[in-house]
């Protein structure tokens, strides 16, 4: 009744309005103009607002509620640990401890999702039934407060470059597989940044609150393949570049990209980069650059596993065995490097929890311990780095080691 009587008064008002302007057109035959009169008696309180600048974006919200930790020190899991029984255990070991984040994949080393996409979907092919429900996972993280990283391997994807292998790098018409069977995507071309910054958006989407990118790099040793494969250089093949600066400029673009795309989606953006891209200028065959990386995300994550530094770097005849000596050399390099930015992002190197046999003489292996875990965290913190990540692939981690030497 309300609603009818509203649409009779509008009506109403419309046909008065309207008699009005028809009186006065007929008064305006004898050339006398008259003003209508109506217009001033409905005025509105309209008045000039300062809208901020830049104009807020539109922000996803995945209805799940994490707090950023005082910092972050966090644990890897495979998306088999955190889609099985493991993950209990391991949300126990969090709880334990001074850990609270929890990385975890969602595009692994091979290329495959970590959980089942719609048959519709284009990921369809590549996703894997790791985790039966992410959005479980990520609830019980939710409870805990465990905060959830999504690890994202980009151009290591041996799955995306035999299906698409346009995208990837071939060898006498073949994809290229490096020594260990491994195939890369090509960074040169842009359907690959969208084609796995779609992936993170979904994991966004779960409720995971940082996106890590791994892999963000051409393969090992590329400077002595660059003019052997075949592949395309796509909108970089730059007369004015040499092949290092392409690679470099490349890799950058797309970080850059992924962190534009991902900023309605309210996550944090990261990236792993090899430790010792930090020593030198720029890496030559794999196209990172530390400092123009580290401009384009929130979170830098170095590996500086000791196990992965050749002999005599830093002047340590044997890295493996000097944990806290080779951690506490990297951090002041690094330290001096992001001094350099105006506004740098958080460093959270990536440590090692893992005994790397394959170094050793049968028989001779050095074991890694709580005191080696141990002495890396307290080289970060010594060197004002509290926060990082621990790996090990097995996702077994080592018991008795103060994670928050500062308490």
């Amino acid at each position: 009744m309300r609603r009818s009587f509203a649409l009779l008064l509008a009506l109403w008002l419309c046909i008065g309005i309207a008699h009005s302007v028809l009186a006065d057109e007929a008064e305006e035959s004898d050339e006398t103009i008259k003003t209508v009169s109506f217009h001033h008696e409905f005025q509105t309180n309209l008045g000039e607002k300062e809208l901020p600048d830049p104009l807020p974006r539109y922000t996803y919200n995945s209805g799940l509620n994490f707090e950023y930790p005082d910092a972050v020190r966090g644990i890897y899991l495979t998306g088999h640990s955190a889609g099985n029984s493991r993950l209990e255990k391991l949300i126990d070991y969090v709880n334990e401890t001074e850990l609270n984040a929890m990385v975890i994949d969602i595009k692994e080393d091979n290329g495959y999702i970590s959980y089942k996409f719609p048959e519709e979907s284009p990921y369809y092919d590549a996703s894997k039934n790791f985790m039966s429900d992410p959005q479980a996972v990520l609830e019980r993280l939710e409870e805990e407060q465990i905060y959830p990283i999504a690890r994202v391997v980009v151009f290591k994807d041996t799955h995306l470059a035999h299906e698409k292998p346009e995208w990837s790098f071939k060898e006498n018409g073949k994809v290229w597989e490096n020594g260990k069977g491994e195939a890369f995507v090509n960074p040169f071309i842009k359907d690959v940044w969208e084609y796995n910054v779609e992936i993170a958006k979904e994991a966004a989407k779960l409720g995971f609150q940082e996106i890590q990118f791994d892999y963000v790099r051409f393969p090992e040793g590329f400077e002595t393949r660059d003019e052997i494969l075949d592949y395309s250089r796509g909108d970089y093949d730059d007369a004015s570049l040499d092949n290092v600066k392409e690679r470099v400029k490349a890799v950058t673009e797309f970080v850059a990209y992924a962190k534009e795309e991902l900023e309605p989606y309210g996550v944090d953006v990261s990236v792993d980069i090899f430790g010792y891209s930090a020593t030198i200028e720029e890496a030559p065959g794999i196209g990172q650059n530390f400092l123009q990386i580290s401009d384009n995300v929130d979170v830098i994550s170095s590996m500086i596993y000791p196990s992965h530094w050749g002999a005599g770097y830093f002047d340590i005849p044997n890295p493996d065995q000097e944990p806290y000596r080779l951690v506490d050399e990297y951090a002041k390099k690094e330290n001096e490097l992001l001094a350099q930015l105006e506004e740098g992002p958080t460093s959270r190197p990536w440590i090692q929890d893992f005994t790397a046999s394959w170094l050793y003489p049968a028989g001779k292996t050095f074991t890694y311990g709580s005191k080696q875990v141990q002495d890396q965290i307290d080289a970060l913190y010594d060197n004002g780095i509290y926060e990082y990540l621990i790996w090990d692939s097995g996702n077994s981690y080592t018991e008795g080691v103060d994670y928050d030497p500062s308490n």
